[in-house]
């Protein structure tokens, strides 16, 4: 008889990814890795006032080499004259992530931007009140007492 195989925690973008595909796919990304790492492809200045929307293909002619895309940005209004001078900065960006000269222009939509919050950073735990949670632990493993004192100082801050 054959022993099921184990089952470990997968990754979350293991899970997401191949759900999210049709739809990225559809805006003619052919993967979501230019709007998850947006910010490294351009910038933080960038990034914080324009995101990517779509991608526009042309179609191909027979014969006719393949023209690069347009790429679509979502503007805040006031920050669309920056974004259209900065234009041949960010094409050259992300045609250097591509690895080939995929974008040969932008487009340009103003319109309020969708931000994605970023997680806080974890607030650190004050040693002392680790050490006072630690010491009232009746736990003979040093690993467990450590995990139990962190999380007790952490509900006790509140």
């Amino acid at each position: 008889m054959n022993k099921p195989a184990r089952s470990r925690p997968r990754p979350l973008a293991d899970l997401v990814g191949p759900c999210l595909s049709p739809a990225f796919r559809r805006r003619g990304f052919a993967t979501a890795e230019i709007v998850t790492h947006w910010d490294d492809i351009v910038g933080a200045e960038v990034a914080a006032i324009a995101e990517p929307m779509k991608i526009e293909w042309p179609r191909s002619r027979d014969g006719e080499a393949p023209e690069p895309a347009t790429l679509v940005l979502r503007v805040e209004g006031p920050a669309a004259i920056e974004v259209q001078h900065m234009a041949g900065v960010i094409v050259a960006r992300l045609n250097q992530f591509f690895g080939w000269p995929a974008i040969g222009r932008l487009a340009l939509r103003q319109a309020p931007l969708q931000r994605r919050t970023r997680r806080r950073p974890r607030p650190t735990l004050d040693p002392v009140a680790v050490a006072a949670v630690a010491d009232s632990l009746a736990v003979t493993d040093d690993r467990l007492r450590a995990a139990l004192a962190r999380l007790g100082a952490a509900v006790r801050r509140g």
